[in-house]
């Protein structure tokens, strides 16, 4: 190749990659999310839900309710408006949260999680929960039934005061408590509890109800997850691939079963479960609801106008005349950490999905933990990964490689049957095999080693993509991301150019076409990995490297010992 067609192709390939660079600034960028700062009031945006309660047996209420108590048989809405109130908001700070209660019925409006950015790079706080003109998602819980002040047919919603506007935690506090007090007409005390601890992401709320009335008291108690149908903020469109946005149900039944927003309209949920929970996802973060060990719960959704209600009911608790009972849950408003799920309820792990090769992904993520807690980085975690996986495999891709190499020395000896047999196809075959046998050579062996990496590739791409550790984790100089592609598209050039270099200590295909079809993959591997995860491509840039070495040293000694025969 002479100079000229060096510098022209040079040229080509500098243009081209500008041109990527251009069209990737320009159509794939991912589309924020406008958002406001002034809270909305959701109660009154559309109808009101039509659940039941464990009592009602599963029988639907009338669409204009809410709720079927089951003393009464009548249905009660929840969604009730108690109109304009001052100093509506109480703030709660704690070292992972910057949470907003709505005093009217105490409902969880807004969260912002302080440990996680909603940009790179970004100083604001990713917000969760939110209820602004441009998107609803918040946490509501209550007390309804024949008693209870949430339900709408007893009146307005009722507004819960507190001793201060703003509560946060403590240097050296472990546990905040936040009582929001309500007393209804008839001198029923109620106490509304949220308990926040230390680095933890679940979030205790319990009504401790006094009755110094005359009558025993009754209600039910609500928890729900209230959402529209807008996308999800924090998704990664890669390769086509995007992270489950819906409800998750788990009960002993059936541990783990998907919901996504058709679903729900087509089919509301209906059950009694004891022992469950739901939760609703999104990409590395999720809300989710449990019900206190063994208590039943009447697990439903429905829809209140365009949002989405996702929620359980507890049966009745009664409370006698001069008594005091507390009842609640757990809710959980944060990201998908496979540790602290396990902690908080059986089976709330399984929501940080690895996909259908789970069990390679699992193992794999349990190395890539330790190694980064040994490291602190996630990409010479990775690179430390890929050398395990790659020892892992260390024989039989040597065993590939040697029989790679001697396809190579034996090149010229096929090239001569070519020129003998070219025309006769069957004896042209019949010689190449035997020669084969002879020299103990797979004709197969070259594609051993990339299959057998396939479900270790595929697994780690699940486990970068849904791994909310790695999220907005850099590694070094330009890379300030791992779990979104290459910016510059630096790592899969170099991939294509180590694939290059591979394919050129591999034997030449006898076929010409074949041979054109081998030239031409590390260009459409090139393509193909230019939006993949930078970790991704970190692992496969690495085992390549590998792979030559040890190729390299395979088919050295291979033609070393095969140049030795002949003398």
């Amino acid at each position: 190749m002479d100079i000229k067609r060096i510098v022209l192709f040079a040229g080509l390939a500098v243009v081209s990659y500008l041109m990527v660079l251009a069209w990737n600034e320009d159509y794939h960028q991912p589309t924020p999310v406008a958002q406001t700062s002034e809270p909305v009031d959701f109660s009154a945006t559309g109808d009101s839900d039509n659940m039941t309660l464990p009592e009602a047996g599963g029988v639907t209420t009338d669409s204009s309710d809410e709720f079927t108590t089951p003393e009464s048989g009548t249905s009660l809405s929840s969604t009730n408006n108690a109109g304009n109130v001052s100093n509506q908001y109480v703030h709660v700070i704690t070292d992972v949260f910057d949470i907003t209660i709505d005093r009217v019925s105490g409902n969880l409006v807004s969260s912002s999680l302080l440990q996680y950015d909603k940009e790179l790079n970004g100083d604001e706080p990713l917000k969760l929960l939110s209820n602004t003109q441009n998107r609803l998602y918040v946490l509501e819980s209550g007390l309804i039934g024949r008693d209870g002040p949430d339900n709408s047919r007893n009146g307005s919603a009722p507004v819960y005061s507190s001793t201060q506007n703003s509560y946060q935690m403590a240097e050296g506090e472990n546990q905040l408590a936040v009582d929001l007090n309500y007393t209804t007409d008839s001198g029923v005390s109620i106490i509304k509890r949220f308990t926040f601890n230390r680095d933890d992401y679940q979030i205790g709320i319990r009504y401790v109800i006094d009755n110094q009335s005359e009558s025993e008291w009754q209600a039910n108690f609500t928890g729900k997850i209230v959402r529209d149908q807008a996308g999800d903020q924090t998704s990664q469109n890669s390769m086509g691939i995007k992270a489950f946005l819906g409800l998750v149900v788990s009960t002993p039944e059936d541990r783990y079963e998907k919901y996504d927003f058709d679903d729900l309209k087509d089919k509301p949920i209906n059950k009694s479960v004891t022992n469950g929970w739901m939760a609703f996802l999104q990409h590395y973060f999720l809300t989710a609801w449990i019900p206190e060990p063994d208590q039943q719960a009447q697990f439903q959704t429905t829809s209140r106008g365009v949002l989405a209600v996702m929620g359980f009911v507890y049966p009745a608790t009664n409370v006698p005349a001069g008594e005091t009972v507390e009842v609640g849950a757990s809710a959980y408003v944060g990201p998908k950490i496979i540790d602290r799920l396990e902690a908080v309820a059986p089976n709330l792990d399984r929501t940080v999905d690895f996909g259908w090769l789970f069990f390679i992904s699992l193992p794999l993520f349990v190395v890539l933990n330790w190694f980064h807690g040994i490291i602190g980085n996630w990409g010479v975690s990775i690179i430390l990964l890929t050398v395990c996986v790659k020892a892992l495999f260390f024989h039989l891709s040597a065993t590939s490689y040697r029989s790679m190499a001697r396809m190579r020395a034996v090149a010229p000896k096929l090239a001569r049957m070519k020129e003998l047999y070219g025309d006769d196809r069957q004896r042209m075959s019949t010689e190449m095999m035997a020669l084969y046998k002879r020299e103990k050579i797979n004709p197969l062996g070259g594609c051993l080693p990339i299959l057998v990496q396939m479900p270790v590739f595929i697994s780690l791409y699940w486990v970068l993509f849904e791994s909310v550790q790695l999220r907005h984790a850099p590694f070094a100089l330009w890379i300030h991301d791992l779990s979104v592609m290459d910016p510059y598209f630096i790592l899969p050039i170099i991939m294509g150019a180590s694939m290059m270099l591979q394919m050129h200590l591999n034997p030449t295909p006898p076929d010409p076409m074949q041979a054109k079809i081998m030239k031409l993959m590390p260009v459409v591997f090139t393509i193909f990995f230019l939006w993949f995860p930078a970790g991704l491509v970190l692992y496969w840039v690495v085992n390549n490297i590998l792979s030559i070495s040890q190729q390299w040293y395979i088919t050295r000694k291979i033609e070393a010992q095969m140049a030795e025969k002949k003398h």
